[in-house]
């Protein structure tokens, strides 16, 4: 789908996996998936076969029928972490305009669909904050190899991150999201990430933290790199934490 979105101030371009023989299905839950930098709303398909991963997955009865919308992240510069800034605001691009749009124009969705969101590298960072900070919309989250700090973004993307930064009062590091979030509903959450993962430490220090937080989680470990193969593996665990949490 290509819709209009004011918070873009223009388009953005939703790729969307709905299974088959679903025709007559209503209130099918939506699994969100946010990409990376250098990506777009192609990349989880194409590069990740999350669809064929899913459709496996439903007809072997590992999981129960969803719906999975793989947005693009509003495509500015290489990468905009799913935040608010450049007069655009690409986290509510994800959070309203997203959702509503799956739900409006995919039959098999309706306003009683609960909303899982998951991502990977920048799309992991997105999916933990903006999960976290619109705790009212989402039902879990999950998420592979995950910028954890802002400042980390400078190892992929070639912009000044400093226009990254939010004008609001929302916090951008993970654990400050966290934090300012401690006593108030956070959905179950998940995060993994590579042994080989430039990432890994980061990743390794921020469930210390969330642990000494007393914030509950799991936080899994795996071999691999920042890489394609390590998600295209991974993200069956996406999907059997976000069906877990629908039943």
């Amino acid at each position: 789908m290509t819709v209009k979105s004011t918070h873009l101030m223009g388009r953005g371009d939703i790729c969307v996996f709905v299974p088959e023989g679903m025709s007559e299905a209503k209130n099918l839950p939506i699994h969100i998936l946010l990409h990376g930098v250098y990506g777009s709303a192609w990349i989880w398909a194409l590069k990740g076969g999350v669809h064929k991963t899913a459709a496996k997955m439903i007809a072997s009865k590992k999981i129960s029928p969803c719906i999975i919308a793989m947005p693009s992240d509003g495509l500015w510069g290489d990468g905009s972490a799913y935040k608010k800034h450049s007069k655009r605001s690409f986290d509510r691009w994800i959070v309203d305009d997203v959702v509503c749009a799956v739900r409006q124009h995919i039959p098999q969705a309706s306003d009683n669909s609960k909303v899982c969101l998951g991502g990977l590298s920048m799309g992991g960072y997105g999916a933990l904050r903006l999960g976290v900070l619109y705790s009212e919309v989402f039902t879990a989250i999950s998420a592979h190899s995950s910028i954890t700090k802002l400042v980390q973004m400078k190892n992929f993307v070639e912009e000044d991150t400093a226009r990254l930064t939010s004008i609001s009062d929302m916090p951008d590091d993970l654990i400050d999201v966290f934090k300012s979030r401690a006593k108030k509903n956070i959905p179950p959450f998940r995060f993994d990430c590579g042994k080989d993962d430039d990432l890994f430490s980061p990743n390794q220090s921020f469930s210390q933290a969330l642990k000494e937080l007393n914030i509950l989680h799991v936080f899994e470990e795996f071999n691999g790199g920042h890489e394609w193969s390590y998600w295209r593996e991974h993200v069956e665990k996406t999907l059997l934490f976000f069906d877990k949490q629908q039943k």
